[in-house]
């Protein structure tokens, strides 16, 4: 049964994905039409227990129907040969089972005997504390190629992840990584999986673009390494307050594109379909549904593959609640809304693709911090090797040569809430002035046909959290204060004349 099932997966469907990718940029709110396969029916039948008794209206799903166990944690799925999964959404108030290497285990293969029926067992153990107070890390973009980014990683971001773990010790926490784990070389997965075990907590993971088959020319094969190391792609849980959602939005044909398809989307709205309106949902995708990139370079629209092409189908799935959608992908950082849902595209682990330090906006190589309260959010942008409390870099005049009598502050984590300030010796002279431009630093390194060595591909790319002020020409010492939307105060000093 299993061999038929991946046969089906895999076969035929070159031609046929290469039209669905045509029809998918000609109209992508079109409903897609296509010859159903061959499929068996299996039965799952099962149950959610902790310390032997069964766990009642927990969410069970084979990836199409969702179902809720009974008093007793029973429950039962008619489901189909080509469903690989059965999964939980795990509760709140229960730990994470994690596998042998670290990562989120919440899932089993659908594995019928001949009568087309299986049983799962779910075993899940309370929390010793309670997690309405939480946390989590956000990796995205570690992107390892070979074994130097791989040792980049693990000696750099890993100790620095667990290191800010022990910080924000005495409460749950998890990780996830938000697609391109890898740069297209799969046979690094277990590279990444010592990096969990030795981060200490379980890890969730997101397809990236970078994170399938390559040689696949079907959406369906391209995921084929992925799932069988780490399961679903796409799937939820709930921690305290909040749930939390995983999808793919990674459509695949030879090249790739932004792109839910609708059976995704349709057990969207079954996962979402008891959780109580205006509640907070966190959604986690590699592709940003949307970003303002095309925007800062002056182009007319965005890239397909920069964007999710269907994003109003999310959007208004999300429409009852309090939504996040916490992305990567562009190796960059962009705090924005659109379509009543906010967006956080984060910087990457890897910067600028393992080149340097940053990334190509000035970003630091680094990941994300979010501290849940209840059904509050808090979230700082952590730089690796610097304290969480590093939230600028101020550039001298002259650094923009367009601007040369102006300093001005690189500022990365900003949204809307912020508000930027400025002192000269010791006297506050008011806010500064937000402006597009390019981080002096990013293009030092990255402008140039032979810059940088590596990948030479690399360019820097015009962002929009710039501030900028004037200082007088007697000034000895500016500094810039940042408070961010929950009230946190971050500060950066310059001696003038210092480059």
């Amino acid at each position: 049964m299993q061999s038929r099932r991946m046969f089906l997966k895999q076969a035929g469907f070159t031609t046929a994905s290469m039209l669905i990718a045509e029809r998918i940029l000609a109209d992508p709110y079109l409903p897609l039409t296509t010859l159903p396969p061959v499929t068996d029916h299996v039965r799952i039948r099962g149950v959610v227990r902790s310390r032997g008794r069964g766990v009642p209206s927990v969410a069970v799903t084979d990836g199409r129907s969702v179902v809720r166990t009974k008093a007793d944690g029973t429950f039962d799925i008619k489901s189909t040969s080509l469903q690989e999964f059965v999964s939980i959404s795990l509760p709140s108030g229960y730990s994470i089972s994690k596998s042998a290497t670290g990562t989120a285990l919440f899932y089993q293969p659908v594995t019928p005997g001949p009568n087309g029926e299986m049983t799962a067992l779910f075993d899940i153990a309370q929390l010793a504390v309670p997690d309405t107070r939480h946390a989590f890390f956000q990796l995205a973009d570690p992107q390892t190629l070979d074994d130097a980014d791989v040792s980049r990683f693990r000696r750099e971001t890993v100790p620095d992840v667990y290191m800010m773990a022990r910080q924000l010790d005495g409460q749950p926490m998890f990780g996830v990584a938000c697609g391109d784990i890898l740069y297209d070389r799969l046979e690094y997965f277990p590279d990444y999986e010592k990096a969990v075990k030795e981060m200490g907590m379980a890890f969730f993971q997101v397809i990236g673009n970078h994170d399938v088959d390559i040689a696949a020319r079907t959406d369906e094969a391209s995921a084929i390494t992925f799932r069988k190391t780490f399961g679903p792609t796409y799937y939820s849980f709930n921690r305290g307050e909040i749930h939390y959602v995983v999808l793919d939005d990674v459509f695949w044909y030879g090249g790739y594109m932004g792109y839910f398809d609708q059976m995704q989307l349709d057990w969207l709205k079954a996962d979402l379909s008891v959780i109580e309106k205006g509640r907070t949902v966190v959604v986690f995708t590699h592709i940003p549904p949307y970003n303002e990139q095309h925007l800062r370079i002056g182009a007319k629209s965005p890239s397909n593959s920069l964007v999710v092409t269907n994003r109003e189908l999310l959007y208004r799935i999300l429409e009852p609640y309090k939504s996040y959608v916490l992305t990567g992908h562009m190796h960059e950082s962009e705090y924005l809304r659109d379509g009543g849902v906010e967006i956080h595209v984060n910087g990457a682990v890897c910067g600028a693709w393992w080149t340097t330090n940053i990334c190509h906006d000035g970003t630091p190589n680094g990941y994300s911090v979010y501290e849940v309260n209840g059904s509050e959010l808090k979230w700082r942008y952590k730089s690796v090797g610097k304290p969480i409390d590093h939230q600028m870099t101020i550039h001298p005049k002259g650094s923009n040569p367009d601007h040369p009598d102006e300093i001005f502050a690189n500022i990365w984590g900003v949204d809307k809430r912020w508000e930027v300030t400025w002192y000269e010796d010791g006297v506050k002279k008011g806010s500064m002035e937000r402006r597009l431009g390019n981080d002096p630093e990013a293009v030092k390194l990255f402008t140039g046909s032979d810059l940088p060595h590596r990948h030479k591909w690399i360019e820097p790319i015009p962002a929009d959290h710039f501030f900028y002020a004037r200082p007088g020409t007697e000034a000895k010492e500016i500094m810039v204060e940042a408070k961010d939307g929950s009230g946190r105060i971050y500060t950066g000093r310059m001696k003038m004349g210092s480059r």
